[in-house]
């Protein structure tokens, strides 16, 4: 099966090529070592006795965040070491704004072909290598099997869409992915997925999910007021976030941005989208709106702006703070699969989002049960639900308070994902082509 995998990629690599060099085009930044992407790096420092290296590949911007922790607390280890790969350009440059001066390394992940993943294994040489969240990748499953590597998963999940695609091909998921050491699954329903399409229990943990242990460092009053003022939200104006959205959900909260007006409530529209490159499309709809914009990417705002448009990478955390009511992007029909809720619980915010959550699931059902986010059908229900939220404090601050009390008592995955890590990364362990590794012991 490995063989046909490896048969076929080129030419499935050819085919689509247009399309990903297309999309590289548009969000830009891939030109910096994108050799990478077949396996060439450059040569890296020589092995120290004692020390592990750990290669961890983060695919973008919220996986980076994700692992942040991990990275922290390994780089602290003395016996550690790691190379960070990403795969999106925007990936690249928050890894290495946030995390370069704690890693030996920082590159983009290569293309999963066999000559590329073989030539990258030989240069990054790794005693351990972490994928996250989503990836299972073939052929770099294959290179950590025939070299011993134990390979891990952090915060694994199976969106419906993967499952569904798995169970049709069940035959092939052993010969494929069988290569995998321990898969730490982001939720129970994670994990029961795993074992229905033949992963070995054993290798299968539920460790929670990474991203509900977040810490945000909160932003003082001064700093919020010049980030308001910088983004031209009027003082005294209630803030509608639209996090992550995507096309159709802009005209939406515009919508709900002129009902809620319409009913009396001064309120500015902060419009974060979950591609930056899809600004000039966004500008044409607020052209057509005839209301005053401004967009982050341009500078700070001379005067007032009834929508602001955060056209930049790894600030959401930052803007959320400004939000007295915010809505999860990619949730309303025909978008079926959702963005993360987790920050803004974090937050503490009062959360809205549509019925199409499949990728949080379990914190869809758990937010809303909980009072601390509702469900809005379509854009209509969205407009009301907006409209009776700004105008109600009370409500707006019961829902941020149980939001964060959920998140407060869904925390404990990093610390359960560091001890597995640890375990593998500095005891005696089988690894799935049965060679022993050498066992070392931590020094903290």
């Amino acid at each position: 099966m490995l063989w046909l995998y490896r048969l076929l990629f080129l030419p499935v690599l050819l085919v689509l090529s247009p399309f990903y060099l297309r999309r590289m085009r548009r969000r830009g930044g891939y030109r910096e070592n994108f050799r990478n992407r077949f396996g060439v790096f450059a040569p890296l420092p020589p092995k120290r006795p004692g020390v592990r290296r750990v290669w961890l590949q983060a695919v973008s911007v919220g996986e980076v965040l994700a692992v942040g922790p991990i990275i922290e607390a390994l780089a602290r280890e003395p016996g550690v070491e790691i190379f960070l790969t990403t795969t999106t350009s925007t990936g690249y440059a928050l890894a290495r704004e946030k995390h370069g001066a704690q890693v030996m390394g920082v590159g983009y992940f290569p293309l999963d072909f066999w000559a590329f993943s073989a030539r990258a294994w030989r240069r990054i040489a790794p005693e351990v290598a972490v994928l996250t969240e989503g990836e299972r990748w073939p052929e770099h499953i294959a290179q950590a099997a025939r070299r011993g590597v134990p390979l891990l998963v952090v915060n694994g999940r199976l969106s419906d869409r993967s499952f569904r695609r798995m169970q049709r091909v069940k035959s092939t998921v052993a010969p494929l992915f069988g290569g995998l050491t321990r898969i730490l699954a982001a939720s129970e329903q994670d994990a029961g997925r795993f074992r229905a399409l033949g992963f070995a229990p054993e290798k299968i943990a539920m460790t929670g999910n990474l991203k509900l242990d977040v810490a945000i460092p909160p932003l003082g009053a001064i700093e919020k007021a010049k980030l308001r003022r910088e983004l031209g939200l009027a003082e005294g104006a209630r803030v509608l976030l639209g996090s992550s959205t995507w096309p159709g959900e802009e005209e939406a909260l515009l919508a709900a941005q002129a009902a809620a007006r319409q009913a009396g409530v001064a309120v500015a529209l902060l419009i974060v989208p979950r591609h930056a490159e899809r600004r000039d499309e966004i500008e044409a709809l607020l052209e057509k709106s005839g209301r005053t914009y401004h967009f982050r990417s341009r500078g700070a705002m001379v005067g007032e702006a009834e929508v602001a448009v955060a056209d930049t990478t790894g600030e959401l955390r930052q803007l959320a703070q400004l939000a007295d009511l915010v809505f999860c992007g990619k949730s309303l029909p025909p978008h079926t699969e959702g963005q993360t809720p987790v920050e803004a619980a974090a937050l503490g915010k009062a959360i809205l989002f549509g019925p199409g959550m499949a990728n949080f699931r379990q914190i869809a059902r758990e937010l809303p049960a909980g009072g601390g986010a509702q469900v809005v059908k379509d854009e209509a229900e969205l407009a009301a639900v907006c409209t009776a939220l700004l105008r109600d404090d009370a409500k707006r601050a019961a829902m941020a308070a149980a939001a964060r009390a959920w998140q407060q008592a869904n925390q404990g995955a990093m610390k359960r994902t560091l001890e597995i890590l640890r375990e593998v990364l500095f005891q005696k362990s089988q690894t799935p082509n049965g060679k022993p590794q050498e066992k070392f012991h931590d020094n903290n």
